[in-house]
Parts: structure tokens; C-alpha cells; sequence
């Protein structure tokens, strides 16, 4: 459901797990741990890399992946998210959600007697900040002691993740943005508490020369998330002066640091979006194509941290 469930151990698991699958993938090596498994794939919101990873991740292992669109099922229409969880857990393995609330993934867990993957939601991505690490790792060599700023919308999913995983994995972690989007007290809080067991350190500012100083790690996201369009004018005037460019990565005084994102970015002009609104791009198009950014590398290691999720907790 999201990593607060997992201490620093089983995530550090993860993550060396899905180096290892990784590696034998690249190898021919295919164990099948999941094999005559069948995986449910629930799709409130469209997905090119969840979709895929879980997809590819399920038939690499030997399960079957079966797709379920927002209107393939009756899930919170005709029937109670609980009543859906009960007929699919009698069927499937286990189970994928990526949506909107948070409350329907908890649900579906609570109540399908299988395993239930977070694929996203609203509050939490967990799966994404397990590729991202992986790839801090390959690209570091460790997770402790990395300096990993993130830039942008403070209080979205992605932050609220990384956050969390930072926190437990000994991170020297910053959010910067403007104070207007900090994340919510309560979640600052907790992420705090996992710091001083872990040696972490959590820092907020509005400044972006004393925020990524040092850093490793340069990490943004979209400026408006899915179901926020309405508020894309004015995020871009709020958030234009933390685009991820030349002058950001400069200001780290760190030249082997790399660039990080989520996916799908805005970079260039070649989307509808790009089109409609020109100054939306949360990372210039040179950082994006350019020697730091690892996007790629990162959007390979979804599958790869995906399978190791099933595996471990399915296998």
C-alpha cells in the first residue's frame, strides 16, 4: 500500500532483489517464480509505465496479467469495492490498483484475501520510489547519506513517497518549492520519526540555491497531477522558478549529479499539452536529454522493482 508498512531492512530486500532479477533477465535467465499465477490489473487512470512493468514483469515470472479498465468492471459502481475484492480474490492471485483514493486500494486489500499492489493513488506511489532508488543505487553505489532534493509540487504523491522512503533508507532529503506546498504536517512528522531512527535528515525550503547544494539526486514531477488541469495556470506562475535546467544542476556544485523523474514529463513541445501551454515544462528539454538525466534507466527499473515486489510477496 505504500512503504510507512516496511521497514528499512524489507525495502532494502526489494530493491536487491530486483537487482538481482535485473541481472538474470539480462542473463536469459527466467525462473517463473509466478508460475500458473494469474495477476488482476486494475486501471482507474491510464498508465504507460505501471501498465507495462506489471505486464511484462508478470509474464517474465510465468503469470498471466489480465487488464481491467474503469469500464471492464463494476468496482464502486454496481458493486462495493469490498464485494469486487471478495469475487477477484476468489480468481486471481493477486491484485494491482492504480487510481485516485488512497481508501479503495485499502480496501481491496482488506477484503480479497490475496496480495494487492499499490500501482498509485492520490496520497501514495510506492512501487515507483523502489525503481527510483534502485536506480540511485546502480548509479551510487548506496542509498545512505545520499542527498536527494526534491523539486516542485511539495505535497503530491510522488513527494509524500519519496519522502517516506528517504526517511527510512538514511537519506539527507529536501523538498524544494514554494511554502504554499510543503507537504501536510502529519506526514512531515512521521517521515521525521523514521529519520532519527534511520539517520536520515528531512529539510524543507523555498530557496533553491541553498536546497540543492551538494545534491546527488535533482527529482521533479509534472506541476499539476491528473484531475488538477483547472489549476495549470497557476502552477506554472508558482513553479516557473524551480524548473529543473543547466542553472539548477550548476547550483548543486556537483558534477556527477543526476536527474531523476516519474514520467510522463513535460520537456518539450511534442505533447498537446507542450502545445497548449508552452511554459508548463517542469524540466528544460536540455537537462532532460542531457548526461545527467537517467529517466530511461529509471523507467526500465519499474518492471524490474515491480517483479521483485511480486515475487516476494506472492512467489
Amino acid at each position: 500500500m505504500t512503504l510507512r508498512d516496511f521497514t528499512p531492512k524489507e525495502i532494502g530486500y526489494l530493491i536487491d532483489l530486483a537487482a538481482r532479477l535485473k541481472s538474470d533477465k539480462a542473463a536469459g535467465v527466467f525462473a517463473r517464480n509466478l508460475a500458473n499465477k494469474n495477476i488482476a490489473l486494475i486501471f482507474e487512470k491510464p498508465s504507460t509505465r505501471t501498465r507495462c512493468a506489471f505486464v511484462v514483469a508478470a509474464i517474465d515470472e510465468g503469470a498471466h496479467p489480465e487488464y481491467l479498465g474503469k469500464n471492464d468492471i463494476q468496482l464502486g459502481k454496481k458493486e462495493s469495492v469490498a464485494d469486487t475484492a471478495r469475487v477477484l480474490g476468489r480468481m486471481f492471485d493477486g491484485i494491482q490498483f492504480r487510481g485516485f483514493s488512497h481508501e479503495t486500494v485499502e480496501q481491496l486489500a482488506a477484503h480479497a484475501g490475496v496480495p494487492v499492489w499499490n500501482g498509485l493513488t492520490d496520497q501514495y506511489h510506492p512501487t515507483q520510489i523502489l525503481a527510483d532508488f534502485l536506480t540511485v543505487k546502480e548509479n551510487f553505489g548506496a542509498l545512505k547519506g545520499i542527498k536527494f532534493v526534491y523539486t516542485g509540487d511539495g505535497r503530491n504523491n510522488m513527494a509524500n513517497s519519496l519522502m517516506i522512503g528517504a526517511a527510512k533508507m538514511g537519506m539527507d532529503f529536501r523538498i524544494v518549492s514554494p511554502a504554499s506546498l510543503y507537504p501536510d504536517q502529519e506526514i512531515l512528522d512521521t517521515c521525521r520519526e523514521y529519520a532519527e531512527a534511520s539517520g536520515a535528515s528531512i529539510s524543507l525550503t523555498h530557496d533553491v540555491a541553498e536546497g540543492v547544494a551538494g545534491a546527488h539526486v535533482i527529482y521533479t514531477d509534472v506541476w499539476a497531477s491528473m484531475g488538477e488541469e483547472d489549476k495549470i495556470p497557476e502552477r506554472i506562475a508558482l513553479l516557473k522558478p524551480y524548473q529543473v535546467n543547466a542553472d539548477m544542476l550548476a547550483k548543486t556544485g556537483n558534477p556527477d549529479c543526476i536527474f531523476l523523474h516519474c514520467l510522463p514529463a513535460f520537456h518539450d513541445d511534442n505533447t498537446e499539452m507542450g502545445r497548449k501551454f508552452p511554459d508548463i515544462k517542469e524540466v528544460s528539454d536540455e537537462v532532460f536529454e542531457g548526461p545527467a538525466s537517467r529517466v530511461f534507466d529509471q523507467a526500465e527499473n519499474r518492471m524490474h522493482t515491480i517483479k521483485a515486489v511480486m515475487v516476494a510477496t506472492l512467489a
